[in-house]
Formats: structure tokens, sequence, C-alpha cells
């Protein structure tokens, strides 16, 4: 089941997506709520697709745990060893934007770039939860670009300001409840270059292992996001540049970049 969050004229809403009776076109079939707090129910309202924005399909009340080199050919190509244990930071829940918004290029960077990711979205409280229990407490999978000012990531050393910058963590374009994510490909295209091919059955630690630990570490709560690192490839982008993550069974998420105002 696709679940996307989006726009008319109104406050946001949720609907599942979903082709029409015909088989024609995507439509949206609106649900009452917010279903990851509540069992989906369906309106009887269905709006086309293209009559509605799509935003970011969760917004975390508390957090986006991300994991960094997670991937052992991105971590060769910026030089760093595989960690023995998931390499955890945070970003902010203001980081995130939805498809088609804009990544801001922030004044103090001269080297932002693209991360194509897969993200787990958190659906029930998680605390200490072994690994075979995971799927009890993931809602579902949505894309991600865990957008980073490498130049202040190597001057800080932590990655706090290279990776916390508003718009810096799009998400969308919607979430996937129902996906096997063992071997999933996750490509990022800029314009039409393809410039990151990788398949999630390449991670260090598999997204069990990932929550199971995190979970260790911190409570996990409902709509948490977390972010399960990129495949090799990563660069720069720049003002003007359209970057596209797509992973295998979810979907696109396609965003641009804009000097800041």
């Amino acid at each position: 089941m696709r679940i996307a969050r989006f726009s008319t004229a109104d406050e946001p809403r949720f609907g599942i997506v979903g082709r029409d009776r015909d088989g024609g076109s995507d439509v949206v079939a609106v649900l009452a709520g917010d279903p990851m707090f509540r069992s989906p129910q369906l309106t009887g309202e269905k709006l086309p697709i293209e009559d509605v924005r799509l935003i970011a399909p969760v917004l975390p009340r508390s957090k986006v745990v991300a994991v960094g080199r997670n991937y052992a050919e991105h971590a060769a190509e910026l030089g760093n060893e595989v960690p023995a244990e998931p390499l955890l930071f945070l970003k902010p829940n203001t980081s995130i934007i939805g498809p088609s918004e804009a990544i801001v290029y922030p004044r103090q960077s001269q080297d932002v770039q693209y991360e194509g990711e897969l993200a787990v979205v958190i659906g029930r409280i998680a605390k200490d939860i072994p690994r075979e229990r995971v799927p009890e407490v993931v809602f579902g999978y949505t894309v991600a670009n865990d957008v980073t000012a490498r130049d202040l990531q190597r001057k800080d050393v932590q990655f706090t300001r290279g990776k916390g910058f508003d718009t810096f963590c799009p998400l969308g374009p919607w979430i996937e409840t129902d996906l096997d994510v063992a071997d999933l490909a996750v490509r990022t295209r800029l314009g039409e270059r393809l410039v990151q091919d990788g398949r999630t059955s390449q991670m260090v630690h598999s997204v069990a292992d990932l929550v199971s630990y995190i979970s260790s570490v911190m409570t996990l709560l409902p709509a948490d996001v977390v972010l399960t690192g990129t495949p090799s490839g990563v660069g720069p982008m720049q003002v003007g540049d359209r970057v596209s993550v797509e992973v295998e069974g979810i979907g696109t998420l396609t965003n641009h970049v804009v000097d800041p105002e």
C-alpha cells in the first residue's frame, strides 16, 4: 500500500495512491486522519494525483536517525574505514522537505552533495527491539536524499552542521508499507546523468540490524525516520541542478537546488 501525504488548498491530508478502476491514471483515495496513528479509514473521496501536491510523506515529531558509511564502497570513496558498529547521527525535522521542493544551497558551504538512500518509517514505539521483531515496528519505507555540506562535515568532524541545514532531508514521494527491502536498486540521477547505482543488499548492516541497534541506544517513536546509508557515487550539486533519487519498489523523489533568498 502506498500512503501519500498531500495538500490541495487546505490542511495536509493522507491518502492511498493507486490506479482508478479503469486502470488509467493514478488517483489518491483520501483517508480520514493520520494512518500512522489510527487504522486507515477511507472517506470515499478520490482525487486525480495530478490535482494534488505531494508533500513529505512523514514529518517526524521526534527525530531522523541517519547511518553513515553503511556501504563499503561509499566509505572507501571518501577515504574512510567501514565502522564495526553503525555510525549514527541525527538530522532535525526542520531539514525535511517533500517532492519537487527546493534544496537551498547554504551560504556557509562550497560543496553540497547528494546522497540517495532508502528510508525506514517507524510505526510503533521501539526500545531494545531484537532484530527478528523489527518488522513489527516498521510502518513502511520511503525515498530520501541525505543532503550534505561535505566541506563543513570535514571541517567540523562531527556531522550536525553539515547534515542539518533546513531542506537537507528530502523525503517522498510516498510511503510503501508492503515491501521486501533486502535487495532493491538505489539510484540517483543528477539531471539525466546516472551518478549512483547501488543495491540495498550491499549494506554493511541490514535494515533489521540498524533498527534493532538504534533502539538499543534511543527509543524510536512513531513517525521517526531512519536513513540507511548511501551507495558509492556521491558528488556535488550546483544551484540549478535537478536531483532524482529512485528506490526500486517505491518510486522517485525529485528536487532542485536553489540559492538562498
